[in-house]
C-alpha cells in the first residue's frame, strides 16, 4: 500500500481493571494524607469566599462520619452549611465502628424525625463509610430524602480495595469480602446522587467511588486526601452547589468556565464486572 494511503496507527486501548483486580491505594498516596491540615488551612483561608455562595432554602441535611471518626470530624462541614442557611444534623452515635446493631435503625428514626420537623426532604451527606448509611437510607425512604452526597465512599469495586478493611473488620466485627452485600451496596438509591472523590485518596481506591451513568447519579473528582475531603473547600464548593439544585429540576454538575480548573465529571464507571 502506498504510504499516503497508510492509515495513522491506532492507539491501543488499555482494559479497564476489573472489580476483582482492584487494589488498596500504594505507600505513596498513603503518605499524601498527610495533606488534611494543609485543606483545613485552605478551607479557614477560603471561608469568606464560600459564605459567598447562594444560600440554602432552609432544608435540613443529616451528615455521617466516616470509619473510626465521630461528630467532631464533621464539625467544619456542618457549620459551613448552617452559615450558608440549611439546618445540618450530626448523627448523633458517637464513633462510628460500622454497621452495628441499631445503627441504620437509629439513622432511620433521625431521619424520619426530620422530615416530619421540617416538612420538607432531608438531603444525606456521608463521608467515607458513611456515605453507606447516607445511600441505604435513601434506598430505604426515597420519599423522605432529597438528595444523597457521598465522600470517598466505598460503594463499588472489590471490597479490600482501601487500606481501611482490617479497621473496619477489628471494629464492626463483619467481614469484609461479602459478595452479596457489594452487589447491593452498588446499586444506587432513586434519588439524586452525588460522589465526591480523588484520584489521590490514599485510603479507597478511586474507582470503588464511581457510581455507574444513570440520569440521577454523578461523580464529581476533585484533587484532595481521603481524610481532608470534608474539609477541603473545593469539595465544599460542590456540595453546596449540588444542595442548592432544584429536585424537581435536578442537572448533573458541569464544570464550566472557571470550575473546569478544580473540577472533572465522570459520566461513567470506568470499571467493568466480571
Amino acid at each position: 500500500m502506498p504510504a499516503s494511503k497508510r492509515k495513522p496507527p491506532q492507539p491501543q486501548a488499555h482494559p479497564s481493571p476489573s472489580f476483582a483486580e482492584l487494589r488498596a491505594p500504594g505507600a505513596m498516596l498513603l503518605m499524601l494524607e498527610g495533606r488534611a491540615p494543609w485543606e483545613y488551612a485552605a478551607l479557614l483561608a477560603a471561608m469568606p469566599w464560600l459564605r459567598r455562595l447562594p444560600r440554602g432554602d432552609g432544608h435540613p441535611v443529616l451528615v455521617f462520619p466516616g470509619l473510626g471518626a465521630n461528630d467532631l470530624t464533621t464539625a467544619p462541614l456542618r457549620s459551613f452549611l448552617d452559615s450558608l442557611g440549611y439546618v445540618s444534623q450530626p448523627w448523633s452515635q458517637g464513633f462510628n465502628f460500622g454497621p452495628r446493631k441499631g445503627v441504620l435503625e437509629r439513622g432511620q428514626a433521625d431521619l424520619r424525625a426530620l422530615y416530619r420537623e421540617y416538612g420538607q426532604k432531608v438531603s444525606l451527606i456521608g463521608w467515607s463509610l458513611g456515605g453507606l448509611y447516607a445511600r441505604e437510607l435513601a434506598k430505604e425512604l426515597p420519599e423522605q430524602v432529597r438528595c444523597v452526597i457521598t465522600l470517598g465512599t466505598p460503594f463499588t469495586g472489590h471490597p479490600r480495595a482501601t487500606n481501611a478493611w482490617r479497621f473496619f473488620e477489628l471494629v464492626s466485627g463483619h467481614s469484609s469480602n461479602d459478595p452479596a452485600m457489594m452487589e447491593e451496596l452498588r446499586k444506587p438509591p432513586p434519588v439524586p446522587t452525588t460522589s465526591i472523590f480523588s484520584r489521590s485518596d490514599g485510603i479507597v481506591a478511586w474507582r470503588c467511588s464511581v457510581n455507574e451513568p444513570a440520569a440521577h447519579t454523578e461523580n464529581i473528582e476533585v484533587q484532595a486526601s481521603h481524610v481532608g475531603l470534608g474539609l477541603n473547600p473545593v469539595a465544599l464548593y460542590a456540595i453546596a452547589d449540588r444542595l442548592a439544585q432544584d429536585p424537581e429540576q435536578w442537572r448533573h454538575f458541569e464544570p464550566t468556565g472557571a470550575r473546569r480548573w478544580f473540577f472533572r465529571t465522570h459520566p461513567s464507571s470506568t470499571t467493568t464486572r466480571t
